[in-house]
């Protein structure tokens, strides 16, 4: 089967003129990153980047209260290879709630995201559960970063058990860990184990040094639970993509890691 792919983590506008402080300590100190950390992409220019990685479609990210025009012209050009992530602000109440309809109505949105280092709250906080509420009526996944962040940022706020109670409340909600799970990845593991609509997505985690009991998961009962991201250009696609290759995965397990399971959750009508 020829390569394919769907990215679920890209940033298009990671050059805008000011970047919090955390940002520029995870470019400097964690990633040892050039200039092009921190560069904004046109949507020809992503494009491609995606054809010379074998990347079919990518999910690229706006504000949900405040839509960036930049970000919506990437689905406007292309409305094949690309879709929109929703990134929510639990504290912006039913602000934030009216913001994600509208949006979703109006926009190839797939994803609505939350990232708890950003509140240091716990995902099983009561501010996000409007949000959660609301993505079940809307039938639309959303992302939690877990895993402690690369950033100068909390992390405890990201353990993967937490979880735990969010999917009691909603078992209806498709839930997607971000940013894998280091170092808990056993918990995460077994929470997917324990709950059908928990998954994992890997962005910014380069495949090269994913853990063993990841690997084993992948090739036997998280066969349809782990789903390529990069985090481009934070990590490119290209090097992404190469190192998911030489991964020790079985028949088959490679298309649905790179592929299929994020059209099945994401894109399937």
């Amino acid at each position: 089967m020829t390569t394919r792919a769907i990215d679920l983590w890209v940033n298009a506008t990671m050059g805008r003129q000011q970047q919090p402080e955390f940002m520029v300590r995870v470019k400097e100190d964690y990633f040892h990153a050039g200039a092009d950390f921190f560069k904004n992409l046109e949507p020809a220019e992503m494009l491609e980047i995606m054809d010379r990685a074998g990347v079919t479609k990518a999910v690229v990210t706006t504000p949900a209260e405040s839509p960036s025009p930049e970000v919506l012209a990437f689905p406007e050009a292309y409305p094949e290879r690309f879709a929109l992530a929703a990134h929510l602000e639990p504290r912006n109440g039913m602000n934030n709630i009216r913001a994600l309809e509208t949006l979703a109505k109006d926009q190839p949105v797939v994803m609505a995201k939350v990232v708890p280092f950003l509140l240091d709250l716990p995902p099983d906080h009561r501010l996000y559960y409007p949000i959660y509420a609301k993505c079940i009526e809307l039938d639309l996944p959303i992302s939690v970063n877990t895993g402690i962040p690369g950033p100068p940022m909390p992390g405890a706020c990201q353990h993967p058990l937490y979880l735990d109670r969010v999917c009691l409340d909603f078992p209806e909600l498709k839930l997607v860990m971000a940013h894998g799970a280091d170092p808990w990845w056993d918990v995460a593991i077994r929470l997917m184990l324990k709950y059908p609509n928990l998954y994992l997505m890997t962005s910014a985690y380069s495949p090269k040094y994913f853990p063993a009991e990841l690997i084993h998961y992948m090739n036997t009962r998280g066969q349809n639970k782990i789903m390529f991201a990069t985090d481009h250009p934070v990590i490119s696609m290209e090097r992404c993509m190469k190192e998911a290759a030489e991964l020790d995965l079985r028949d088959g397990v490679l298309d649905k890691y790179l592929y299929a399971n994020a059209e099945a959750l994401f894109f399937a009508s």
